[in-house]
């Protein structure tokens, strides 16, 4: 992933009011076939990024922030039934056998890929697992 700006929802939970605000914003932005939304665990919520492009109107509510971007491992899985033990065993032995590890001083991501429709004909959602790496 390039270094890049992202708009940020600030730390939040789904169902409350600013993160709420971030979701209908997201949600009026055009979707298109790779990800600009990334969430992560922020120890008391989540935090909701999206790539900031020039000339977006971004609400007031929200800050631009640097991202740092970097290279990761993407698992998918299905949302919320994820086993992350054995996601996270699997992971660690493709990194090992390919010269990687993981890099521990930058957050983890997660995106929904699937959209509603998706979600609705399969009865379930997927989920991209964004693990940040680093060659040995």
């Amino acid at each position: 992933m390039p270094a890049c700006k992202m708009v940020s929802s600030g730390t939040g939970m789904f169902g409350e009011g600013k993160f709420n605000i971030f979701d209908e914003w997201l949600s009026s932005q055009k979707r298109g076939l790779f990800p600009k939304d990334f969430l992560f665990w922020a120890g008391e919520g989540f935090v909701w990024l999206y790539m900031y492009e020039d000339g977006m109107n971004v609400p007031s509510e929200f800050e631009i922030i640097d991202f740092q971007g970097g290279l990761y491992a993407v698992a998918t899985d299905i949302d919320q039934k994820t086993d992350k033990e054995f996601m996270n065993a699997e992971i660690d032995k493709f990194l090992s056998e390919n010269g990687f590890e993981r890099d521990t001083s930058r957050l983890e991501l997660g995106n929904i890929i699937t959209s509603p429709l998706v979600k609705k004909i399969m009865g379930y959602g997927q989920m991209d697992y964004y693990i940040p790496i680093k060659a040995k």
